[in-house]
């Protein structure tokens, strides 16, 4: 499952955003959304995990929480 991760510290990396939804189950992918020309974040990001209960038990679980002083928004990404 594909799950979007927002309102993200723009100082947040891709290996701690992997170590925080590896509390819930593996990751497979983790993509943080970069400007092209800056390259700093855009404070949003996906993760990719294969287990869709494993995904479903991460959103509920850190939907709303704090990271990094941010409460984040993590729900399952819509497509394009």
């Amino acid at each position: 499952m594909n799950i979007y991760v927002g309102n993200l510290p723009y100082s947040v990396t891709d290996a701690e955003l992997r170590e925080t939804f590896a509390q819930y189950g593996s990751v497979d992918q983790v993509n943080l959304i970069t400007d092209k020309f800056s390259g700093e974040s855009k404070g949003f990001g996906f993760v990719e995990m294969n287990n869709n209960s494993e995904a479903d038990a991460a959103i509920k679980g850190l939907n709303g929480t704090d990271l990094k002083g941010r409460n984040i928004t993590v729900n399952q990404a819509k497509p394009r």
